[in-house]
């Protein structure tokens, strides 16, 4: 049996809310903001060990003890955490690319934390173009990263981006520019 929580999340996310809103209503009605975030990850169909997980990771800071009329704040900074992030099964073909980002930020030599937050996001929602086209755009640091490698990872994994039937428009020109810095980084 479903419980009344999980219900309301459902039909409050068939009616057009965000998984914030839907927060956010289910906070205010019940008073208890972890079931109410843990009914609206389960409506989202996120498995509940991993719903278990992430909501473990924010407890303290957002569902311990909230402040009065906080619930709409509160289910912005779940959404923009990705609590409510829907996971995406990823292929072979996928994880390789995953991979290959993750070489590449090894070899950036140090990454800020909120760029590696939203590449993280993007991994977990199978968003690789956004996580491709972020990566490309920056640039190892001078004294701890290794050019080399960044760019030719970057250049591997926008090979297999552009290789589907219908690639996103903005890979080519960012794979050109990859190969070029690559280029570069190879040549004395």
């Amino acid at each position: 049996m479903q419980s009344p929580l999980l219900t309301l999340a459902r039909h409050a996310l068939s009616q057009g809310s965000t998984p914030a809103e839907a927060y956010t209503l289910l906070a205010r009605c019940t008073g208890k903001p972890l079931p109410s975030a843990r009914a609206v990850c389960l409506a989202l169909d996120i498995p509940l060990a991993e719903a278990t997980c992430r909501l473990n990771d924010c407890y303290d800071a957002l569902l311990a003890g909230p402040r009065p009329d906080s619930e709409a704040d509160t289910g912005e900074l779940l959404e923009a955490l990705g609590v409510f992030d829907i996971p995406k099964t990823l292929d072979a073909r996928d994880r390789t690319i995953v991979d290959l980002f993750l070489a590449a930020i090894d070899a950036m030599g140090g990454i800020r934390a909120g760029h590696q937050h939203g590449l993280a996001r993007w991994f977990t929602t199978g968003n690789l173009t956004a996580a491709y086209l972020s990566l490309a755009a920056a640039q190892p640091l001078p004294r701890t990263g290794d050019p080399a490698h960044y760019w030719t990872a970057l250049v591997t994994a926008g090979e297999l981006l552009s290789s589907t039937p219908t690639p996103d428009p903005r890979i080519k020109p960012a794979l050109t520019h990859c190969r070029t810095r690559a280029a570069q980084a190879t040549t004395p």
